[in-house]
């Protein structure tokens, strides 16, 4: 009994400290829009509230504008020629395919020069690795590993949770 306990809490982990990709909506409520005033950060400062990683995906939401992925270069300059990615159809989805930085900005004039641009950081692969594996390891000596958690992890973990104990009780009882 007590190795199909242990192996029962080794899936229950292993599902909770999955990392499942993420669909963020870039800019909360107010969307890819120009930001008020002397607020040339305000996207900037989204981002950096949030963890990305590969396959997350950003959306954006807008009206009358448009979202391009530019180099480090056109993103300081707010100008692009080539970009490496361009929309304008009002609900662009963005699948962030690489570790790295990704520089955005709009593509009408004007609007990235008053702060409607963005730099997204998306972690390495093996930081995401190593912090579930620091998780896992503090919550193995006892101690409670700190996670941040989306309203979707949280139902995802209650699932588990529900699921397990049911398989539990059909198990046991």
């Amino acid at each position: 009994m007590t190795q199909i306990t242990i192996l029962f809490i080794s899936f229950a982990l292993f599902s909770i400290l999955k990392v499942q990709p993420i669909d963020f909506q870039v800019g909360g409520d107010k969307g890819w829009s120009i930001p008020p005033s002397n607020d040339t950060r305000l996207f900037d400062q989204w981002a950096s509230k949030n963890r990305f990683n590969i396959n997350d995906t950003l959306r954006f939401e807008y009206k009358k504008d448009s979202v391009l992925v530019v180099s480090k270069e056109e993103h300081e300059k707010c100008k692009s020629v080539h970009p490496v990615f361009f929309s304008n159809n009002g609900d662009t989805s963005f699948e962030l395919d690489r570790s790295g930085f990704f520089y955005f900005i709009s593509g009408v004039s004007g609007h990235c020069e008053r702060g409607l641009k963005m730099i997204v950081k998306v972690l390495e692969p093996e930081n995401v690795a190593a912090q579930s594996a620091n998780q896992t390891a503090s919550m193995k000596n006892g101690g409670m590993g700190l996670v941040k958690m989306s309203g979707d992890m949280y139902s995802q973990i209650s699932v588990v949770i529900m699921g397990s104990v049911s398989l539990f009780m059909m198990l046991f009882v």
